[in-house]
């Protein structure tokens, strides 16, 4: 599963104690999901918008990609240290400290906005996607960044089935169906609180906030990431990323 940070304010300390954590594991240059894949594809789909608010910014690398190439970005996350590290490293945006589900934003200010794998730790889903249509202007985008809901269920992972002759590896699913709430070791002694939920709860909770899906994107994790794994070898047939891009109707 790919790591993010939390952006609800029920969590805030969880994050704040493991928070150097992501930072030192997953940002400045260091994670090839983000260097390789989930960057670039922001930079892509976000070209061209003016004001754009980044939910659950961390330590701001996509706020900062996003201003480098012109665009207005205000970055908002509820953890302090996050908000920290992210004026540290400058690159342009602004940041506040801030919840999903009451961003400290006007009723329809924003050109676009941007959440990645931020909303697999908020508790209140449909409040949070309702703000994000509330500050998007008619016509804005929503890019959507998710931990692939079916792939990357709790309890998925590879299998090397050695009862079988030849033997075989083969990616195991999780209760899919099944919302979960755990709390995951990701390494000794840090636990990172997850919320599972299947796509359909997010799709629909889209749709009842107004907002159309335009794309949907399942890429195969990038190259830097499959060398890290190269005794899977079918790891680039099985996709850790789902990208939805959503727009908010013209009135």
């Amino acid at each position: 599963m790919v790591v993010m940070y939390v952006s609800d304010e029920k969590n805030d300390q969880g994050w704040d104690e493991h928070a150097q954590w992501w930072i030192d594991g997953f940002t400045n240059g260091v994670d090839p999901e983000y260097e390789e894949q989930i960057i670039p594809l922001a930079k892509s789909e976000l070209l061209g918008y003016k004001t754009i608010l980044d939910v659950g910014c961390g330590d701001g690398q996509i706020s900062r990609a996003l201003s480098l190439q012109g665009s207005d970005v205000l970055g908002i996350d509820p953890t302090a240290l996050h908000i920290k590290i992210a004026e540290e490293r400058g690159g342009g945006a602004q940041y506040l400290l801030g919840s999903a589900t009451a961003l400290p934003v006007e009723d329809e200010s924003q050109d676009a906005v941007v959440a990645c794998l931020v909303f697999e730790h908020i508790d209140d889903l449909e409040p949070a996607i309702a703000e994000v249509a509330r500050v998007l202007k008619p016509g804005g985008q929503f890019s959507f960044f998710l931990n692939h809901p079916l792939l990357q269920t709790p309890g998925s992972g590879w299998i090397d089935d050695h009862i079988v002759d030849p033997p075989e590896q083969y990616w195991r699913l999780g209760a899919y169906l099944i919302e979960t709430d755990s709390m995951e070791e990701v390494e000794s002694n840090v636990y990172i609180r997850f919320i599972h939920r299947p796509l359909s709860r997010y799709v629909n909770a889209l749709k009842d906030a107004g907002l159309v899906l335009e794309r949907m994107l399942e890429p195969a994790p990038p190259e830097g990431f499959l060398a890290r794994a190269p005794e899977y070898e079918l790891a680039s047939t099985i996709p850790r990323l789902l990208y939805l891009r959503l727009r908010k109707p013209s009135q």
